[in-house]
């Protein structure tokens, strides 16, 4: 269990993951020491998973986002397993998330304009196995997208 110079530490750890030791510590109260003892058990323990670069795609030319809402043929034993193994395959699938419900899957498409996007779906999304129905809901605005954990 955590306590809470744990979630004081990592409030401050999610906010700046790249700070300095020292002051990630000065910022939760206590020393470089136990602040280190305590980031390494909450690795070990999963509860930190990682560090990773947030890139953003825009800049990268970039400027379509798409969710695609997918039905499957679930008649088919390995209709999901196939499917997100295909899926996984499209370098613009930037995310796979599957659903209890009627929808099965969703996946999360960006693409550099409509054009490509276009080309995209018709050369590497429509040819994705087991697909029974599918539906584009095209992005507009991004009002929140925050990762971090009320801590």
């Amino acid at each position: 269990m955590l306590d809470d110079t744990d979630r004081r530490i990592l409030r401050h750890y999610q906010h700046a993951p790249a700070a300095a030791l020292s002051d990630l510590a000065e910022l939760a109260g206590v020393t470089a020491n136990t602040c280190a003892r305590r980031l390494e058990r909450m690795e070990a323990q999963g509860v930190i998973l990682g560090n990773r670069a947030v890139i953003d795609w825009r800049a990268l030319g970039y400027e379509v986002e798409v969710s695609l809402r997918a039905q499957l043929d679930k008649t088919q034993p390995r209709a999901f397993d196939e499917f997100t193994a295909a899926a996984r395959e499209v370098p613009e699938v930037i995310e796979i998330q599957t659903f209890l419900g009627r929808v099965d899957l969703r996946l999360y498409v960006i693409a550099r304009d409509m054009v490509h996007y276009q080309h995209i779906y018709r050369s590497a999304i429509l040819p994705l196995p087991h697909i029974t129905d599918i539906e584009a809901l095209m992005h507009m605005a991004r009002i929140k997208a925050d990762e971090a954990l009320p801590l």
